[in-house]
């Protein structure tokens, strides 16, 4: 089992350059940073988590500029979007900074993408919510295309790329892990279609579903002749007996969801999770 960390970075909490030396000296695997380009004032869409929306959802620093810093200071943690908002974002503009966190890190770059939950948010960047999946589905499969070739171009529905060039390319090839997140009822298509990993996130979900989405997407692999898809389980608790089931139920990454908090009180929390980490890291 993998063990990663996550959590908003933003202008009032701890640094992400400080954040991640701080991960990568504790023994953490990963740090994954999500993305709000802004929170719309007048919102009407539920927060899946319940209750009011945490302040670190308005302050968000842009993932791909936080994790460059992040890249800066260190040597072996990868560095991932958690995730990345495709569905409200150009794709030649993604493409070129995922490729340049990529090189920039040296190739340490994961690739976590969604579909989002915000509607309001959505519709400002001209995005409408009903057609989304197969925008993000296009937008992803351009990404693929201009970090594979040459000359790249994509024709769909949505996207029509005349044949250009793009650089640089990623240094993992032919592109970064991309991980798929999402717990909706066409997730596992989506995984199947263009993702190499699934990335559920637990804010607001039970367990018991994500266990029998784990039997799904097992069964679904098969049938499509895949090898088992590796799964990041974003949200993960600090239960020893559960991450144990995790680790029997095929998930690859367990990855614990941080709250935004000024830097001695980050350290001290990821003190307490390399803690807890520790024995579970440890071969018996």
């Amino acid at each position: 089992m993998k063990f990663g960390v996550a959590t908003f970075v933003t202008d009032e909490g701890v640094r992400p350059d400080v954040l991640a030396k701080a991960a990568e000296e504790r023994g953490f695997e990963s740090l994954l940073i999500p993305e709000h380009s802004h929170i719309p004032a007048d919102r009407q869409t539920p927060y899946p988590g319940g209750g009011d929306l945490p302040s670190s959802y308005y302050r968000s620093l842009d993932p791909f500029a936080a994790l460059s810093a992040a890249a800066a200071v260190t040597q072996e943690i990868k560095l991932g979007t958690g995730i990345c908002a495709v569905f409200q974002r150009d794709a030649i503009h993604t493409a070129k900074e995922v490729a340049t966190v990529d090189l920039l890190s040296n190739g340490r770059f994961l690739f976590g993408v969604g579909t989002g939950w915000l509607r309001e948010e959505m519709r400002h960047h001209g995005t409408d919510p009903a057609t989304r999946l197969s925008l993000v589905g296009e937008r992803i499969q351009a990404m693929k295309a201009f970090w594979s070739r040459e000359v790249a171009e994509f024709h769909g529905h949505h996207l029509d790329i005349a044949p250009s060039y793009m650089w640089p390319k990623p240094v993992q090839r032919p592109h970064p892990p991309i991980l798929v997140g999402g717990m909706g009822p066409t997730v596992l298509d989506r995984v199947l279609e263009y993702g190499d990993g699934w990335l559920p996130n637990m804010i607001g979900q039970p367990v018991e579903r994500l266990h029998t989405m784990l039997g799904q997407l097992l069964n679904k692999a098969a049938e499509a002749g895949r090898a088992p898809v590796p799964v990041t389980v974003l949200g993960a608790p600090v239960d020893a007996a559960e991450i144990e089931v995790y680790a029997t139920s095929g998930v690859e990454r367990s990855v614990f969801l941080m709250p935004t908090l000024p830097t001695g009180e980050t350290l001290g929390l990821l003190d307490k999770l390399a803690e807890f980490i520790d024995p579970l890291m440890r071969p018996e």
